[in-house]
């Protein structure tokens, strides 16, 4: 009896659909799409979206629900070429998850009780499938719609602030994501990108980087993020470091859309300089001393003191003190990123790593070799 014979067999019980009925109103809807590429059968590459299948049982007398399979998520082609739906989706008899042909015989799996395919480890060619496996791409947005509007907040303060201290305890507390301009860049050079000489031929003249590469860049770095992991808050942490940084931004995102706020950290220069010095003992940073520090300093009074005005002046400016202690400067930020943060990460509790930032746990001993 193949699968559709068995449908109709199944959706001709009344008892069975009420059975099946009150299984679907416990699962959340499937809502992820899944893009497939690279795979040597290339038929098998493309988008794969919830679904639509009509409730059945499958091979293992599991009952299947809508945009489910085998009691885990299921999926058909976009393009709705494949034989067999759903085309994607997971076998209780073989614990696998399994990737069809278009004439619905099993090309690709990979052993795995995940509750979703996974996409970090290679898929095993079978039978009917032709090597390489492909790779897996879970979206919780359809691709083929413009990305969901990312929640942005600007994060500026000169070199001893604590910035970064503090955007990495939002990232690992309270869910946001946090985005360095100069970890972007570096990123980009190395992986040799469209634009990776461009930039290696900026930066090793000394000249700022074309801010029309620097705000793409984040574009598309927010994109990823949102399609692949579902979040939408960032933190962009050194940006807009220049008026020219603000004008590439409203050049990528158009002059209509909502200036974001900024949090802006500031800090006496005297504690500044003790705090640098202090850091220079274990950092391993050449810029971690006071003519450095001092020409940077000088650099971010330029360049970037009258952008931190006009978002004053626009009343989008946020200005934190950072000569208070670590928790309490922390807690402000919480406070004023607390408007889009899931609750459920502010009851989280400290991490190690956390305890260890704000200065609750001593940093761990170096081990001797």
């Amino acid at each position: 009896m193949d699968s559709l014979q068995r449908r109709r067999q199944f959706q001709a019980s009344p008892i069975d659909k009420k059975e099946i009925m009150a299984k679907t109103n416990e699962l959340k809807p499937n809502t992820f799409f899944i893009e497939v590429s690279g795979a040597g059968l290339p038929e098998v590459d493309g988008l794969f979206v919830p679904s639509t299948a009509p409730p059945a049982e499958s091979e293992s007398g599991t009952l299947s629900s809508l945009g489910y399979w085998n009691g885990k998520m299921a999926w058909d082609r976009a393009d709705g070429k494949c034989a067999r739906s759903p085309a994607l989706s997971y076998s209780n008899s073989y614990n696998s998850w399994r990737i069809c042909r278009l004439d619905g015989h099993l090309a690709y799996d990979i052993t795995s009780d995940d509750e979703m395919p996974p996409t970090d480890q290679e898929w095993h060619v079978y039978k009917k499938g032709v090597a390489p496996a492909p790779k897996v791409v879970i979206h919780h947005f359809d691709p083929r719609l413009p990305c969901p509007k990312p929640n942005v907040v600007f994060v500026l303060g000169g070199p001893g602030t604590g910035k970064g201290t503090m955007c990495e305890l939002a990232e690992a507390q309270l869910g946001w994501t946090h985005l360095s301009i100069g970890e972007l860049l570096r990123k980009e050079r190395e992986a040799g990108g469209e634009t990776a000489v461009t930039i290696e031929d900026f930066i090793t003249s000394g000249k700022l980087v074309p801010n029309e590469i620097v705000v793409t860049l984040l574009k598309n770095a927010m994109e990823t993020v949102t399609r692949t992991t579902g979040k939408n808050n960032f933190l962009l942490d050194g940006f807009p470091r220049s008026l020219a940084n603000l004008e590439g931004w409203y050049e990528i995102f158009g002059r209509e859309t909502e200036l974001p706020k900024m949090l802006y950290f500031e800090c006496p220069y005297e504690v500044l300089e003790k705090r640098i010095l202090s850091r220079a003992k274990y950092s391993g940073r050449s810029d971690d001393n006071v003519e450095s520090m001092k020409l940077r300093f000088d650099t971010f009074n330029e360049e970037t003191l009258p952008t931190v005005d006009l978002f004053k002046n626009k009343n989008k400016c946020i200005e934190i003190d950072t000569s208070q202690d670590r928790p309490a400067v922390y807690r402000l930020v919480e406070s004023h990123l607390a408007e889009h943060t899931d609750q459920a990460f502010t009851a989280k509790p400290y991490t190690e790593r956390t305890e260890i930032l704000l200065g609750l746990r001593p940093y761990p001993e170096p081990q001797k070799s």
